[in-house]
């Protein structure tokens, strides 16, 4: 496995679309030097957009999340989020009604925004039960796991109405070396046990990709894939996405994939980034 390094990698591309954990910022603050690429970048002419899949913030609280970090600088016109591809879905799939979900408030903003009504999943009355629109799975946080999945189930084989994913990953971190299951592992057991496919967004969906690109050519008319590195720290979502897209795609080793395990992982998924680097500060 060759590993390159970051600036030399990106000094070939016009566009960086940049996942945000692992690749910008960890638990702990600032990937190192990662301040000061996203500057030299900056200083070059560079297009950079933030690829997240989090339901979570709105693209505004997540760049001001960001600049807390020293990110400054990155508009919300920049941050493309898996909860806005979600709410651009159910402003053209659901006309009126109440969408239940799991997530916090904050993350219930992109119903709110899509001109419907949200409500928890744990408010959900039984005996109204044809209220109900559609569901979505928006964040990993904000519900009673004991309690609120096995709501979820049950409403969920009572009513067939559109299920949404916004947020895919299977995993978040909670430490330094600890995870737990995100939305997209619960979301997938609830698939397996009700036999049925939910509409899933967020890497490596196309969605965010195109959504991206549409934005970037707002400023680069021109663009197209080609002229596009992807970056993450995740082979399922961030590389597998990139590739399908038909982006170039750079896997950095400062997140979830480990430099330890990283060539296993590569061989045994068979997703391969064009590009491998220690992270984007190196």
């Amino acid at each position: 496995m060759n590993i390159s390094a970051f600036k030399d990698v990106a000094s070939q591309f016009p566009v960086i679309f940049f996942d945000s954990y692992g690749v910008l910022r960890n638990h702990r603050g600032p990937i190192p030097g990662a301040l000061e690429t996203v500057s030299v970048l900056r200083a070059s002419g560079k297009h950079i957009r933030i690829l997240t899949n989090n339901a979570a913030r709105s693209p505004e609280a997540a760049a001001a999340r960001l600049a807390d970090y020293g990110l400054r600088g990155i508009s919300s016109a920049e941050v493309i989020t898996s909860g806005a591809t979600t709410r651009h879905f159910l402003e053209q799939k659901v006309k009126g009604g109440k969408v239940a979900y799991l997530g916090t408030p904050a993350s219930a903003e992109y119903i709110i925004g899509a001109g419907l009504d949200a409500i928890p999943i744990s408010d959900v009355d039984f005996e109204r039960l044809d209220e109900i629109k559609a569901v979505a799975f928006l964040d990993d946080e904000g519900y009673d796991k004991n309690v609120d999945i096995n709501l979820l189930i049950n409403i969920l084989r009572r009513c067939q109405v559109p299920v949404v994913v916004a947020n895919t990953d299977l995993l978040y971190p909670t430490t330094a070396n600890d995870v737990a299951l995100a939305t997209g592992s619960i979301a997938r057991l609830a698939e397996y046990v009700l036999g049925r496919k939910f509409v899933k967004f967020g890497k490596p969906a196309s969605q965010m990709f195109q959504m991206a690109l549409d934005s970037v050519a707002v400023e680069m008319p021109s663009v197209c894939p080609a002229d596009i590195l992807m970056v993450g720290d995740t082979l399922h979502t961030d590389i597998l996405g990139g590739n399908t897209y038909g982006v170039a795609t750079a896997l950095v080793l400062s997140g979830n994939t480990r430099p330890e395990s990283a060539a296993t992982e590569i061989a045994a998924s068979g997703i391969i980034p064009d590009y491998v680097c220690h992270s984007i500060g190196k």
